[in-house]
């Protein structure tokens, strides 16, 4: 497995553009998946293709049953899961780098300019700090819905292609096999609870987004409640002004015409 330090440093510049329940997302990706994976798991996995045992030396045969029973190795199936999982948080962090970059462009106008006149960012401040709203929010949302749509994915492929429990025994029928070989896992009950460890942290990652979206959401609609409510309170009041108003003139005008009979 290849050095995870160039993703790590990518995915640590997000942590200052997302939310609570984001940082504690990117926490759980780094310690629980990529830290475990790259010290424990590919000592306990190794070569298995080799530490099988099958019960004949059938030239070719020990290859072809493990290419039936393992398409893909656990340890490549959960880089790639990695990967892709955090593919669009890195989509998300092009577009607040873009964002960033042409604000700092706006505000150089400005100061050079010096006349007040034109748009003022409204997404960064000059310490480079963003705020999630508009354009950026609906980023944000497309990354965390993608991110969960891509678990889920994961999740289901790995049931569907070896299951959450490692079986010791592999039955193989498959050519140049003579008959139907059974072949033997090495540390069977060691690489199940790796398995079982990753499948939870992947649903704890699934949890984690699923709760952010909802959060974002009930942000939002709080929002546009509140703004909703103090509108009609305004022009209430307004039109209530306007009409006291139109009494008043309408009272002034009765007064003046029984002074003048």
């Amino acid at each position: 497995m290849g050095d995870w330090g160039f993703l790590s440093s990518l995915l640590d510049k997000v942590q200052s553009h997302s939310t609570v329940l984001g940082k504690v997302w990117m926490t759980v990706l780094f310690v629980f998946r990529i830290m475990v994976l790259g010290a424990g798991a590919e000592k306990v996995w190794g070569d298995e293709q080799s530490s099988m045992v099958c019960n004949t030396k059938q030239p070719g045969c020990k290859n072809v049953c493990y290419d039936h029973a393992f398409p893909i190795s656990h340890i490549r199936f959960w880089v790639l899961q990695i990967i892709f999982v955090s593919a669009p948080t890195l989509v998300y962090l092009g577009h607040v780098l873009h964002v960033i970059h042409k604000e700092n462009k706006m505000r150089q106008w400005l100061n050079q300019n010096g006349n007040g006149v034109g748009k003022v960012p409204k997404y960064s401040d000059d310490k480079g700090h963003v705020k999630i709203k508009g354009d950026l929010l609906a980023s944000y949302m497309v990354n965390i819905f993608f991110r969960i749509l891509l678990e889920l994915v994961f999740i289901v492929g790995q049931y569907y292609l070896y299951g959450f429990v490692l079986n010791p025994k592999i039955e193989c029928t498959r050519a140049p096999c003579p008959f139907t070989v059974e072949c033997y896992m090495s540390r069977p009950t060691e690489k199940t609870i790796f398995i079982i460890f990753m499948l939870a942290v992947a649903c704890v990652s699934l949890l984690l987004n699923v709760a952010e979206m909802l959060y974002l959401i009930c942000t939002r609609f709080c929002c546009r409640s509140r703004g909703v409510k103090s509108a009609p309170a305004y022009t209430a009041q307004s039109g209530l002004n306007g009409g006291s108003g139109v009494q008043n003139k309408g009272l002034s005008l009765h007064a003046s015409g029984s002074s003048k009979a």
